[in-house]
């Protein structure tokens, strides 16, 4: 047996393990993937919302991306919360020096749910953008952080093929925006590589709210990406893998559902 493709995720941690650092870990399981962490910040969230967030310092954010860099092999990163200006600052650095390929940059900026609480200083936007976008494989925004990113108004598929055109132009190699809170009967993604479109579409089979989408949609494709999947094929069976997560989601608390994260191998408890 060959050895285990591992992935590292920097992203912060969610108490109700729904979405962030926790969800990362367990939808890389899911993909036979060893999961590493690098947590950028610690919060207090549950089901209905995000109470409290710590982002922590950005020197222990590095010792702790060292820490396992300099041990295990890497075979692909992802990007989720990081806070602040000087955390994606030194995280792009770190990306670079390390040559990292097969990064996944999920822009997390609010909050889901009715709070939106923001995760990412309104500065550290530009600087994402900036330093950390060419480093990218893929960026996965969802509607609202493809119209921060882009400057346009994402209402439909039409914008978000504008959108997704000046996020490409940033220099990440691919971008897939995210329309699970676009209108229609189906939930579907944009991906576009620079020369063609391609929409996934699922069926909305949950209509209530459901934690962690956005982290675990962009773990898989890290998960995919580090077994040798070009980034289509990786978009693709992280988008098949996301709706049957979704589809077999868990009312565990009093609002958002949580994403059944090992729905592939049976262990459901819908």
């Amino acid at each position: 047996m060959g050895e285990m493709p591992v992935a590292l995720t920097i992203a912060g941690s969610d108490s109700s393990a729904g979405a962030g650092i926790q969800a990362d870990l367990k939808t890389f399981s899911a993909f036979d993937i060893y999961g590493v962490s690098a947590i950028t910040a610690i919060t207090a969230q549950n089901t209905v919302g995000v109470s409290t967030v710590f982002p922590l310092p950005v020197d222990l954010v590095r010792a702790q991306i060292e820490a396992v860099s300099n041990d295990i092999p890497l075979s692909a990163y992802k990007t989720g919360m990081l806070a602040t200006t000087e955390i994606v600052n030194m995280v792009a650095d770190l990306l670079r020096r390390l040559r990292a390929t097969n990064l996944v940059v999920d822009p997390v900026m609010r909050a889901g749910g009715g709070d939106g609480r923001t995760l990412l200083a309104q500065d550290a936007v530009e600087t994402m953008m900036r330093e950390l976008f060419p480093l990218a494989a893929v960026v996965t925004p969802n509607v609202a952080e493809a119209s921060t990113l882009s400057g346009i108004e994402v209402s439909s598929l039409k914008d978000a093929r504008a959108a997704a055109q000046k996020i490409l132009d940033l220099g990440p190699k691919t971008v897939i925006i995210k329309g699970g809170h676009l209108a229609g009967p189906n939930a579907v993604d944009l991906f576009f590589d620079g020369q063609s479109f391609t929409e996934l579409s699922s069926a909305r089979n949950v209509t209530e709210p459901v934690h962690g989408t956005g982290c675990t949609f962009a773990s898989a494709i890290a998960a995919r990406l580090a077994v040798g999947d070009d980034v289509q094929a990786a978009v693709q069976k992280a988008k098949e893998y996301i709706a049957g997560a979704i589809e077999h989601s868990m009312k565990v608390g009093s609002r958002a559902r949580l994403l059944d994260h090992f729905w592939m191998r049976g262990y459901t408890q819908a």
